[in-house]
């Protein structure tokens, strides 16, 4: 059973709480989704390490509900 954009959201919002988040699904089937992250969660972490914790918060479904998600991680830019 695919995963919704709703339950994908929440997952992301739970991990991440300050983030600016974005999700497009892809295909139209709620299989295959973008997720655009931007959260002080990843300051100064590697873009792997980033990913990382993106799929720690989906707990596991990633590969199963969820089969295939682009992401797009950052961290807010500071102003001087």
């Amino acid at each position: 059973m695919p995963m919704s954009v709703e339950t994908l959201r929440q997952h992301l919002v739970e991990a991440f709480p300050d983030a600016v988040i974005e999700i497009e699904d892809l295909a139209g089937d709620g299989d295959h989704y973008r997720a655009r992250i931007v959260s002080d969660a990843f300051a100064g972490l590697a873009r792997v390490r980033q990913h990382q914790l993106v799929y720690a918060a989906l707990k596991g479904q990633m590969g199963g509900e969820l089969h295939a998600l682009a992401l797009e991680t950052s961290s807010p830019v500071k102003e001087a």
